[in-house]
C-alpha cells in the first residue's frame, strides 16, 4: 500500500513537471478583395496564431512563375496589415492572376487575386523622384514638364507643345504650383485631381513658355 501511494504521490509530482508541449504557429491570408485593375493597391492582412518574434516571408509571383524576391513583414500583432506602396501598373504587371505565398516559422500558406482590364490610367511611380527633386529645386521647370511629355500618358497630362533642347530652359511654372505637387506628393489628392490641376494650368498658358521667348 505504501508503495502505491508513493508510485502515486511520484506520478503526480512528475506531470507537474512536464514540459508544456506548445502547437506551431498558424498563420492565414484575409484579402481586401480578389480583383484588382490598374492604379490600384494591394492590401492583404497577415493573421497569426501567436507573435513568435519573426518576420513573415512573402513572396508574390504571376502565372508564368516569375516570382518576387523574399519580401520580410514584421509580424507584431495577431492580424498585421500589408498595403503596398505602389499602385498597378500596365508596363510593370500584366494582366492575370498572382500568387501570395506568406511563411511564418513552420508554417505555409497562401492566397489568390486577379488584375482585370479597366479602363484606368495612373501616373508612373518613376515620376515621383522627378517631382520630388522638382520641388526642392533641383531640377528646372522644363525637366519636370519634359518628364511629364515622356512618360504620363497624354490622356492624364497633355503637353500642347513639344519639349526640345531649344525651349527647355524657357518653360516656367509658378512658384505656387509646387502646392499642389505637395498635394500629389503626399496622396492628399488623386492623380486625376492632380493632372487635372495640371492640364487646367497648361491650357491657359500659366504653365508654358512665356510669349516672346
Amino acid at each position: 500500500m505504501r508503495v502505491l501511494a508513493l508510485s502515486i504521490i511520484f506520478v503526480i509530482g512528475t506531470v507537474g513537471f512536464l514540459p508544456q508541449v506548445q502547437a506551431d504557429p498558424e498563420v492565414s491570408i484575409i484579402m481586401d478583395k480578389t480583383a484588382y485593375s490598374y492604379c490600384e493597391k494591394l492590401f492583404y492582412i497577415i493573421k497569426v496564431s501567436e507573435i513568435t518574434g519573426e518576420s513573415a516571408i512573402v513572396h508574390i509571383s504571376d502565372e508564368s512563375g516569375r516570382d518576387s524576391s523574399a519580401i520580410p513583414i514584421p509580424i507584431t500583432e495577431l492580424e498585421n496589415p500589408v498595403p503596398s506602396p505602389f499602385p498597378f501598373e500596365a508596363e510593370i504587371f500584366p494582366l492575370g492572376k498572382y500568387f501570395i505565398n506568406v511563411q511564418y516559422s513552420t508554417a505555409n500558406t497562401g492566397a489568390e487575386f486577379e488584375l482585370i482590364e479597366s479602363d484606368s490610367i495612373c501616373i508612373p511611380e518613376l515620376i515621383k523622384p522627378i517631382m520630388s527633386n522638382w520641388l526642392t529645386g533641383d531640377i528646372s521647370d522644363g525637366f519636370l514638364l519634359d518628364a511629364f511629355q515622356r512618360y504620363v500618358d497624354s490622356r492624364l497630362v497633355n503637353v500642347p507643345f513639344e519639349i526640345n533642347e531649344g525651349n527647355i530652359h524657357d518653360v516656367r511654372i509658378p512658384e505656387w504650383v509646387k502646392t499642389i505637387g505637395h498635394w500629389w506628393m503626399k496622396d492628399m489628392i488623386s492623380d486625376k485631381v492632380f493632372s487635372n490641376a495640371i492640364n487646367n494650368l497648361l491650357e491657359r498658358n500659366i504653365i508654358g513658355i512665356p510669349k516672346g521667348i
